[in-house]
C-alpha cells in the first residue's frame, strides 16, 4: 500500500494526527479551506493563531485542533501565482516540506493536506499537484515515521489531477 493516498472529501472531517490549513500569512482566518477550518475548530483556534504573529509564505506553524477530529492543525501560507517567475514553485514545495517537518517533529503518523494555493491564489492545478506529490514522496522516503499522507481534494476535478500526478510518480 502506498503511503500517499488521494481522496475527495472535507478536510475538516478527517480524524488524523494533523490536517494542513492553506492559510494566509496573518493566520487569522480567511475564505475557502482556511475559513472552513477556523469555523470547524472553534474560536480557540483563532485565539491561539493570534499568539503566533503570522507566518511567512512557504513556512508552517502548528496549533491544536480544538473542535476538529484532528489533533493538530498545521498552517502554511502558499504562494500566490503571478506568472511562475517569482519563485512560486519553490515556495509551494517549501510549504509541503515545512508542514511534514513539523508533523514529524510532533510525532504525527497521519497528515492530510488540501490542495495548497490552487483556489483564490490561482496556482495552476496541474503544476501544483505534481509539485505536491513529488515533494511529499521525497520527504516520505527519508521519514518512515510518517505512515500516511493524504491529499483531501475538495472536488472531482482536483482529485483527478492529484490521481494523475501520483500515477506518474509510481
Amino acid at each position: 500500500m502506498s503511503r500517499i493516498e488521494i481522496i475527495q472529501g472535507d478536510i475538516t472531517k478527517q480524524a488524523v494526527d494533523a490536517i494542513v490549513n492553506a492559510a494566509n500569512t496573518s493566520l487569522l482566518g480567511g475564505g475557502g479551506v482556511d475559513g472552513a477550518i477556523h469555523r470547524a475548530a472553534g474560536p480557540e483556534l483563532l485565539a491561539e493563531c493570534r499568539t503566533l504573529h503570522g507566518c511567512r509564505t512557504g513556512e508552517a506553524k502548528l496549533t491544536k485542533g480544538y473542535c476538529l477530529p484532528a489533533r493538530y492543525v498545521i498552517h502554511t501560507p502558499g504562494p500566490v501565482w503571478h506568472s511562475g517567475d517569482r519563485g512560486e514553485e519553490a515556495l509551494l514545495a517549501s510549504c509541503y516540506r515545512s508542514c511534514l517537518t513539523l508533523a514529524a517533529e510532533h510525532g504525527c503518523e497521519t497528515v492530510d493536506f488540501p490542495s495548497i494555493s490552487t483556489g483564490v491564489y490561482h496556482f495552476p492545478l496541474e503544476k501544483a499537484s505534481r509539485i505536491a506529490i513529488a515533494t511529499i514522496a521525497d520527504f516520505l522516503a527519508e521519514h518512515p515515521e510518517i505512515k500516511r499522507v493524504r491529499m483531501v481534494c475538495f472536488d472531482a476535478r482536483t482529485k483527478a489531477y492529484y490521481d494523475e500526478a501520483l500515477e506518474e510518480l509510481t
